[in-house]
Parts: C-alpha cells; structure tokens; sequence
C-alpha cells in the first residue's frame, strides 16, 4: 500500500470484508449476542447480522450497544484524557451480566488501533458476567463461565504495537490488516460522493 496519510474506505469495501469474513466467524464462533461498540461498531454489526443469520439461521440474534469513547472529547473531560483514557458513556441495562451469561458474545468494533478500546470493553464485560455468577450457587458458577464465551471482530485491524493485550482465548477476527494509517469511515463523512471519489483516488494511488 502506498504511504498515504489517509485511507478512505467506502461502504461498499466494509460490506465486502464483512461478508467475506462472516462464514469464518459463523462456523468457528456462531455468536448468540452482538455487542456493538458505538459509533464505529453499529454500522459493522447491523451489517454483519444479516449475513450470520443467514449462515447460522439464528433469526433471532440481537444486537446491543455500548459506548466507549478514547479520541472523541466529551463534557468534561481534558485534553490530556483524549487519546489515554476509555470513557464508558453508555452500556448495557438492566443487568448487563444477566444478557451475556451462557451465551458466545461478539464485540464489534471498526477498528483495532492501539486496542485499548477493546481490551476496556471485553474486561468490564466479563466483569459484569462474574457479578451475575455470584446469584448463583458455587457449584454452577464453573460450568457457567464456560458456556460464556467472547469474541471480537474488527473491520480494520491496523498492523501496529498494541497497549493492551487480550485474554488468552479469546477468538479474534478482523476483516482486514491494514498499515497504522488514518482510516476514513463513510460514515464521518458530511459530502458522501466526495468521499467516494477520493476513496476511489486512493485506491488508483496505491502500490501492490
């Protein structure tokens, strides 16, 4: 890829990596739950739920949202904060623990950039899953944390060091490795057709 600062991608390229990818995380995982991180992660998970309910004919598969921001300033946040500190802005409710306990759960984001994201979203998850095994008798607990199980997928993952390193185990998939460049979503984008074109650009200006 040739070194271009930005990295437009259109939302016919994320459609595409996501079907290509999804008979892959369909036969290995086959979620019961998606978990969306917002904003980057509602597009890629809407999306990829019709693919994997076509693979696994599990119509009934649900899509749930939190919010995490790391580069987005926020109401009272600083600017020393942007970029180092995950700030949960929204997740879910009620009984978060209660909707994942038992189930394969699949985080969905856009991008694995420095992974702090990701690594804040799967422990705080799993955190809750430990505080709804204490309504249940010791005896259960172990077998019940067996049965829940994670998974993160990732339209882009940016070949780079990461901050934060996942649980072993945990199933990973991404559509995509790209270089540690400036990806531009469609959906920041305010003049669609311009993005297109200049998504277009990149493309004819990259090398093999």
């Amino acid at each position: 890829m040739a070194e271009v600062q930005h990295w437009r991608v259109t939302y016919n390229d994320i459609h595409n990596l996501i079907r290509n990818v999804t008979p892959k995380i369909a036969k290995d995982f086959n979620p019961d739950l998606m978990v969306a991180i917002g904003g980057g992660g509602f597009f890629p998970a809407r999306v990829m739920r019709t693919f994997l309910r076509e693979k696994t004919e599990n119509k009934s598969l649900q899509i749930q949202a939190i919010g995490l921001s790391l580069y987005e300033p926020l109401p009272g946040s600083t600017q020393e904060q942007i970029g180092k500190e995950v700030v949960r802005t929204q997740w879910l409710s009620p009984n978060p623990g209660k909707q994942l306990l038992g189930k394969r759960n699949l985080i969905v984001d856009e991008v694995d950039d420095t992974r702090k994201t990701l690594n804040y979203a799967l422990t705080e998850l799993q955190k809750d899953v430990e505080v709804e095994l204490l309504n249940y008798p010791e005896s259960e607990r172990e077998a019940l944390r067996a049965e829940t199980k994670f998974a993160i997928f990732v339209v882009h993952n940016k070949r780079k060091p990461k901050l934060a390193e996942l649980p072993e185990g945990t199933s990973y998939y991404a559509g995509e490795d790209v270089d540690d460049l400036w990806l531009d979503y469609p959906w920041e984008a305010i003049n669609i057709e311009e993005h297109d074109r200049l998504a277009t650009l990149d493309k004819k200006n990259a090398k093999p």
